[in-house]
């Protein structure tokens, strides 16, 4: 039994932010039934290629984006623009403890499926709701998207090589950072909820913001820029308060050295045959080390081009000093570490005998993350859901389904 398997989550979400807190949600033994458009679904059930390849290597409908954010889900397709889809959600919500959702500030309103409407027939309900700006302020009715949020949040302009240099510019994180961060921090808001219902009793409504989240996780460099008045400029790889942590080359590629205090400064310049490095008060400490970053970056580069990633690495570690290689995702999921933790699994699929899937990294040792199933196709489990929570007789279901409101 896992520690969230006495909960029922209806999930009206899509696309990554939402659909993250309800796969942590399910992982954990929630059962999800996440609800979607009949004939559409979730809109990364067509963010392909790639697509999942059945066993004679052909694409199936299942995009590998949306297998990345809904294992352990029911999948219910409705059409809830109809009453008498309406009524389906409003019954499912009845019997649900957790909702989530990320249409627009008040989109849901029209439905009478917003918080209001909701907590009249099940005030237990928690209500998460996951949009760009938020439910109030200037920006409240607009929409969002993560590529959108890093770059109004302030994560661009940290993030790329900086001015002056080669390829200088803004760059965005290679994936959802801000819909993955939203998403983890929505999941800890639903189960704050939970412990206050839990305490006091009563549902509520959380309001989520991708916004809000890009900006409380710029973290250091946030308060770099509160407590200086001076806006953080893109480094590259380096970092804007520790020197060196960053990338630097190798006599076959590069790695990746990450000097936390002035006793690893002293090992790493021993190994790279500089001692003296660790002497001159230009470097001596960690504080004269940033002040002088422009003229000891240089010299770890030309001593670190004579040995290969594999011989820094290993002569690094011996001594205790943080470092490693940079990977492809080839490498990370070949690395003994990964594969010891078993972070890549299957799962089995209707369409293509087993499905890859990338392991929770939570793990816990009463209640460990369950994988029941994959993630679901579009409407199986419509009948099964309609029938099983809400009683619907099968007659009923197929009336519904010819008229096409399921």
């Amino acid at each position: 039994m896992g520690a969230l398997s006495h909960l029922r989550v209806l999930d009206l979400s899509r696309v990554l932010a939402g659909p993250w807190a309800g796969q942590i949600l399910a992982d954990l033994g929630a059962e999800v039934i996440k609800v979607e458009r009949p004939g559409n679904g979730d809109d990364t059930r067509a963010w392909g290629p790639p697509f999942l390849k059945d066993a004679y290597g052909e694409n199936t409908s299942e995009a590998a984006y949306y297998l990345s954010a809904n294992r352990n889900k029911e999948s219910v397709t409705i059409d809830f623009t109809r009453p008498e889809g309406q009524k389906l959600v409003r019954d499912l919500a009845a019997k649900s403890d957790i909702l989530i959702e990320n249409f627009k500030v008040g989109g849901l309103a029209a439905y009478g499926l917003d918080y209001e409407s909701l907590k009249e027939i099940n005030p237990e309900l928690i209500y998460c709701s996951i949009t760009g700006f938020g439910q109030t302020g200037p920006y409240a009715a607009r929409a969002g998207y993560d590529f959108m949020i890093q770059g109004l949040g302030g994560l661009m302009s940290l993030t790329g090589r900086p001015e002056g240099d080669e390829g200088a510019g803004p760059v965005k994180v290679g994936v959802a950072l801000t819909d993955i961060l939203t998403g983890l921090y929505s999941t800890v808001a639903m189960l704050a909820a939970l412990a206050h219902r839990d305490h006091d009793g009563g549902g509520q409504h959380i309001d989520m913001a991708l916004l809000d989240v890009q900006v409380a996780c710029l973290a250091n460099q946030a308060m770099n820029y509160l407590t200086t008045g001076v806006a953080p400029k893109r480094l590259g790889n380096a970092h804007p308060n520790i020197v060196p942590y960053q990338d630097f080359p190798t006599a076959d590629g590069d790695f990746i050295l990450t000097v936390g205090n002035d006793g690893q400064f002293r090992k790493f310049a021993e190994v790279a045959g500089q001692p003296q490095w660790a002497d001159d008060p230009q470097f001596s400490t960690n504080k004269a080390r940033v002040a002088n970053r422009a003229q000891l970056i240089p010299l770890i580069r030309q001593a670190t081009v004579f040995k290969t990633t594999a011989e820094w690495v290993s002569a690094l570690e011996r001594v205790g000093v943080p470092c490693g290689p940079i990977n492809d995702l080839a490498q990370v999921f070949a690395d003994p570490q990964v594969r010891a933790r078993g972070l890549a699994m299957q799962l089995p699929h209707a369409l293509a005998g087993m499905v890859p899937q990338v392991a929770s990294p939570i793990r816990l040792s009463k209640t460990p993350v369950e994988y029941r199933s994959a993630p679901p196709l579009l409407g199986e489990h419509t009948a099964q859901v309609l029938q099983g929570v809400l009683g619907l007789a099968p007659a009923n279901v197929a009336v519904l389904r010819e008229a096409g409101v399921i």
